[in-house]
């Protein structure tokens, strides 16, 4: 009898990772066609400068979402159990996101993070054909281009893994709060 339980609660497991790789999925797959969309139709109307701080922007949140991911994942649970009971403002969005640390990973670091890197592509090569066109500068640019901007999001990712590691508590509690405004915490 416990062996079927036990298989039971196997299946269920399984099928609840498959769902939430099934969702993972289709959720990158739609964020990835309307940000391609919305930054390929938009930054190619845009002069140079816009559109190299859109770059640099995306490039950042790439970073940002790296480091939340990393945060959650090395945070200690037991940090905020004190400020929870004490009711501080996200203390239990904090927990939640502890306890759900492999898919707030997932989300952050690889969902948005990944879409991020490919956005920072499909703009780095927007920068580099206005930068042809309306400079004059020799086509190869783009690949100077694509490696800074590959240089500048591998270089971040590694500063900011060392800094989610350093201040896991601090990152997760900031994430906390910003996510407690979008919902209530029980």
């Amino acid at each position: 009898m416990e062996i079927n339980e036990q298989e039971t609660k196997k299946a269920k497991k399984a099928d609840s990772h498959l769902k939430w790789i099934i969702q993972v999925f289709v959720t990158t797959f739609i964020l990835s066609i309307c940000f391609s969309f919305i930054s390929t139709n938009g930054v190619s109307k845009l002069s140079i400068l816009p559109a190299v701080i859109i770059l640099v922007i995306v490039i950042f949140v790439g970073i940002i979402f790296d480091i939340i991911g990393v945060a959650v994942t090395v945070a200690n649970e037991e940090e905020f159990h004190a400020k929870a009971t004490k009711k501080a403002a996200g203390a239990k969005t904090s927990l939640l996101l502890i306890k759900h640390a492999t898919k707030v990973a997932n989300v952050c670091a690889d969902v948005i993070g990944d879409i991020c890197g490919v956005l920072s592509g499909a703009i780095s090569t927007m920068v580099s054909m206005k930068l042809t066109q309306s400079l004059g500068m020799p086509a190869n640019i783009q690949f100077i281009i694509s490696a800074v901007v590959a240089a500048c999001t591998v270089g971040g990712k590694a500063i900011g893994k060392e800094i989610a590691n350093k201040k896991s508590t601090e990152i997760v509690y900031m994430a906390g709060k910003i996510v407690s405004k979008f919902k209530s915490e029980k």
